[in-house]
């Protein structure tokens, strides 16, 4: 039997995967009664949760909420590096690896818990010398390096709040970055490695900062020489020269407030201006804490690894505070997965004895396409839990995941959530649920979550709907910086009280949510979430483009594929040239991620009587679906004329 048809005999065969005994009986949580009991109690739920962390003073109240603003463990003080770093000096993971690092081409270094301390507190000794105080917001722009979770940890040390910038984002993302979150220290390194070649970190950050509040760039010289950078006297400095200079002596943890903010992280929106979602000390910390121990099951001998970028809130999350609270060992990699050739994962899972692995549906897609036999031709004998994020797992990548990597014996924990969640919300906990490929299964204990219809009221099983967070939970958003009306509009505008995170969901008939994808004008593409309006905007800033409309379109590697309707200005000659110098431009603006894998050329866009544009009937074209309502249109022709122009083109 060929493989593609296997696949479509165990998917109609409605395949469930239940907990082995053995697994279940090791499992951290393996009380049948967790969620009821969580359900029942959820604050109750929560507060014993907050235990497993340090507290520098105890917490007696629990949630406050004034929806949609909560606070939880409001009279509580701790911090979040030395629940990261220092205690475990004093549990006996003193000598214990934390970070194995590899560079792309093949550099290492291994940082015991230990070894992590000192070098924190010597970069908080740095930000403190630079005068960097509580409150204040600093930068960072790093590809994936020791000095990158090193920076954030610092600055949490010293209660500092850090924004980090994906390395893959343009001068002109960076920029709008710095001036939203007011940042005077600006942290990047001279350039980073990704496939072979350099991404010019320090070049774009020269850019960036012009026109900027930053007094001091502070430079990790990650290349060399042969990042030939230009360091500008009085501003730049090497944070290799500094570090040297300062003191060894530890560093005192500033006591934080339960609710303070650790980070601001920015996330794409539906209009042009990115979000920068506030996260708090306490709560964010408690919600990635608690997810190692209950979605990952994470013991004191695992070797973790997520693939994310630490740019994106899964970095966060699950490279930094979550697995490091825990006390785990984490691996951290710089470069692609295809670099020096497409064996690398695996030569990392097996050199390492990675027993965890956490990575997106986008890379699993990717891995099918180059063959199973890469993977088979490595022990991955080590692994023993596995992980999606980012994005729905189609359920044939599902299985070649099962069978392939985890060799039809790891339990997947499909997660899903968000920036704005902090943590994972709906996955299966490993040890007592069963799982279905393809289906997130149900909310971790202690969310609250549901399907409803577009009047708010819960569906039934068997139908789909739009997915809701019904009650506060502890990692949840604190706001949006420096706009708390967008904040409770966004989020809270459309059910008082009710988080909408703009997914679509189906509930099975055992009540079982399956994630379908977005709702807003937001695409995800391989696991990066991309404004369109941020796309839209950066088209129509080429002097070229009178007008612009980006849709996502189902793409089988990426989750989604940026597809771009483009009109041009009178007098301009379309051409493969231009829509080549589309493309880059969108990278200049944005990024590589948001570059549009088609740009179109239309005479005109579809739109309402009231000049909206209609991307409900693009996303119709691009995806070869029957038309939507036309009704509403101002001129029908419009659409079968794109329609057309979309045959020819395929």
């Amino acid at each position: 039997m060929a493989e593609s048809e296997r696949f479509d005999t165990l998917l109609k065969e409605n395949r469930i995967f239940l907990p082995t005994k053995s697994f279940r009986a090791q499992a951290n949580f393996n009380d049948v009664h967790i969620y009821e009991k969580a359900a029942e109690h959820p604050e109750e739920y929560w507060a014993e949760q907050a235990k497993h962390l340090s507290w520098e003073h105890p917490f007696s109240k629990i949630l406050e909420w004034d929806a949609p603003h909560a606070k939880w463990f409001a009279d509580g003080t701790l911090n979040v590096a030395y629940n990261t770093v220092d205690r475990h000096l004093e549990n006996g993971r003193k000598n214990k690896a934390a970070i194995i690092w590899e560079g792309e081409p093949g550099d290492s270094k291994v940082f015991t818990y230990d070894m992590l301390a000192r070098e924190v507190n010597k970069a908080a000794h740095m930000l403190v010398e630079l005068g960097v105080k509580k409150g204040d917001r600093v930068t960072i722009y790093l590809s994936m390096i020791p000095e990158l979770p090193i920076a954030m940890l610092a600055c949490a040390k010293l209660g500092a709040i850090h924004t980090v910038v994906f390395g893959g984002f343009s001068s002109a993302s960076l920029k709008d970055r710095i001036i939203d979150a007011d940042s005077k220290i600006l942290i990047t390194a001279d350039a980073g490695w990704r496939r072979g070649g350099l991404i010019p970190l320090k070049q774009n950050a020269d850019q960036a900062v012009d026109g900027t509040e930053i007094e001091k760039v502070v430079v990790v010289q990650r290349i060399g020489e042969a990042a030939n950078v230009t360091m500008t006297e009085g501003r730049d400095i090497y944070w290799h020269e500094l570090m040297e200079s300062m003191p060894t002596t530890p560093f005192a943890p500033e006591p934080m407030n339960a609710e303070d903010t650790l980070f601001i992280l920015y996330t794409s929106g539906t209009t042009g201006k990115p979000k920068g979602i506030v996260h708090s000390s306490a709560g964010y910390l408690v919600g990635a804490n608690t997810s190692m121990r209950s979605v990952f099951d994470m013991k004191d001998d695992d070797i973790f690894w997520c693939t994310a970028d630490i740019g994106w809130i899964t970095g966060h999350t699950y490279i930094v505070y979550g697995p490091l609270s825990a006390g785990a060992t984490v691996v951290m990699y710089e470069g692609a997965p295809d670099w020096p050739d497409r064996h690398r994962f695996w030569r990392i899972i097996e050199k390492y004895g990675v027993s965890i692995f956490y990575t997106a549906p986008t890379s699993i897609r990717t891995f099918m396409k180059w063959g199973h036999e890469i993977p088979m031709a490595h022990d991955l004998s080590t692994l023993r839990l596995m992980g999606t994020v980012g994005e729905p797992i189609n359920p044939e990548a599902w299985m070649w995941y099962h069978q392939y990597v985890g060799r039809e014996k790891c339990p997947i924990v499909d997660t899903w959530w968000q920036t704005e969640t902090g943590c994972a919300m709906i996955a299966p906990l490993p040890g007592l649920v069963a799982t279905k490929p393809g289906s997130a299964t149900k909310a971790v204990p202690g969310i609250s979550v549901d399907v409803v219809d577009q009047d708010g009221q819960s569906v039934a099983p068997g139908q789909g709907g739009y997915l809701v967070i019904t009650k506060p939970w502890p990692s949840m958003l604190r706001t949006v910086w420096g706009d708390d009306e967008r904040f409770q509009k966004t989020y809270f505008g459309q059910l008082r009280g009710i988080y909408l995170p703009g997914d679509g969901a189906h509930l099975d008939e055992e009540k079982y949510i399956w994630i379908l994808g977005r709702i807003d004008d937001v695409i995800n593409v391989s696991g990066h979430r991309i404004g369109t309006m941020e796309v839209e905007s950066a088209l129509v800033d080429h002097p070229a483009v009178a007008e612009a409309a980006v849709i996502g379109r189902a793409h089988e590697v990426k989750g989604q594929a940026i597809t771009a309707f483009v009109t041009v200005k009178e007098g301009i000659e379309t051409s493969t040239d231009l829509i080549a110098e589309l493309k880059q431009h969108v990278v200049k603006k944005i990024g590589a991620m948001a570059r549009p894998e088609e740009i179109l050329f239309a005479a005109e866009l579809p739109k309402t009587r009231s000049a909206k544009i209609m991307r409900r009937l693009l996303r119709d074209i691009a995806e070869g679906r029957a038309l939507g309502d036309t009704t509403t249109l101002a001129d029908p022709s419009v659409v079968e004329s794109l329609k057309l122009q979309y045959q020819d083109k395929e």
